[in-house]
Formats: structure tokens, C-alpha cells, sequence
């Protein structure tokens, strides 16, 4: 394992700003950016299957029993090493399982938690669903939304499956993301990353 790489993964809640923050670091400071939730949205229509959250986290949780609880953050390596030579680093979102954070911290990296209150995250995504492309994929009440992710965020007793509460506990910087000003978001990420 190279232990030089710059790798940042980012966990949190479901439209907290995850994606935002890989964006930022890929525009501004030059990583290479990695949705592993995109990794397994196209591997769900390369399977002719309906890209759902329940969907995407039985692909998950599949790839972690074959392929290793890491799968995703090495997926995402191995994009970054071909391109190694034109970037700082890779970022990554969304981690969701334990072992994704623990495979980021063996490479030296960071895990950044990022979280808003469900009112606000619920509305991003129903603002931003069509310009994302996940019209479909996004089409809940906002008790859907609770439940979704209430799901997700608790241990099911099967280690591949997704434990985002126990991402969060071995995340090393916590960010609130209740900004509507991405310019003043960015000056606090950088700041919390020493950019």
C-alpha cells in the first residue's frame, strides 16, 4: 500500500455536502475527485437494474464480501494511480462502511464527516435532484428521506453492509454544513484542512 498518497474520504449524511467538498478540492486544489456512490449507479445499469439506494447498497455490500471491505476507496486508487502524474491527491464520497475508513487512514488519509439539519439536506436534494441527474433517484417525502438514512446509519450485524454511524465515530474532522454561501464553505473546508 502506498502510504504517500494524499487521500481524503468523505462520509456524512445524505446532502450534507459531500460532493460539494470533493468538487471544491478538485477545482481548487487540484484532486483528483471519486464518487464511489457514481461507481456503483453505473455498475447498477451495466447489471440492467434500477439505480436505487437499495439497489446501490446490495452492490455495495456484494463487492465488500468479495472483493474486501476497502473495495470502494481501492476502486477509487486505482482511477487516481492512472492519472497519478496530473493530480495532488484523490478525494472521495461517500464512505458508508467502516472498513472504507479504515482502508483511507491505512493509506494516511483523512475522513471528514459532514452533516446539516435533515431539514435543510432534504431540501438541497429536492432543489438539486434534476441538475444532478437523479430526478428519479431523489423522488421522496421527506419521511422517506429520514428512513433512507436511518437505515444506513446503523450496524445490521453483516460486516459488508452499511454502518455510516461507525464511519462517523472514525472520522477525524467533523463539519456543519448549514451554509448557504458555498464561497464561505470552501474558506471553512480549507481551513479544516489546512489548505
Amino acid at each position: 500500500m502506498n502510504r504517500k498518497l494524499h487521500i481524503i474520504g468523505i462520509a456524512g449524511t445524505n446532502g450534507a455536502g459531500k460532493d460539494t467538498v470533493g468538487n471544491l478540492l478538485e477545482e481548487h486544489h487540484n484532486y483528483l475527485f471519486v464518487s464511489v456512490t457514481d461507481l456503483l449507479r453505473h455498475e447498477a445499469r451495466r447489471r440492467d437494474l434500477p439505480v436505487e439506494r437499495g439497489v446501490l447498497r446490495n452492490i455495495s455490500a456484494e463487492w465488500r464480501r468479495e472483493l474486501g471491505l476497502g473495495v470502494l476507496v481501492e476502486k477509487s486508487v486505482a482511477e487516481y494511480e492512472k492519472h497519478r502524474d496530473k493530480y495532488s491527491g484523490v478525494v472521495l464520497s461517500s464512505l458508508r462502511n467502516p472498513g472504507e475508513a479504515d482502508t483511507v487512514h491505512e493509506y494516511g488519509g483523512t475522513v471528514i464527516w459532514i452533516d446539516a439539519k435533515p431539514e435543510v439536506r432534504y431540501a438541497r436534494i429536492q432543489k438539486n435532484a434534476a441538475s444532478r441527474g437523479r430526478a428519479g433517484e431523489d423522488d421522496k417525502t421527506f419521511k422517506q428521506f429520514v428512513a433512507e438514512e436511518s437505515a444506513e446509519m446503523h450496524k445490521s450485524g453483516d460486516d459488508a453492509t452499511l454502518d455510516m454511524s461507525s464511519v462517523k465515530e472514525k472520522s477525524d474532522i467533523f463539519m456543519d454544513n448549514s451554509h448557504e454561501n458555498l464561497e464561505v464553505f470552501r474558506k471553512h473546508v480549507e481551513k479544516e484542512l489546512n489548505f
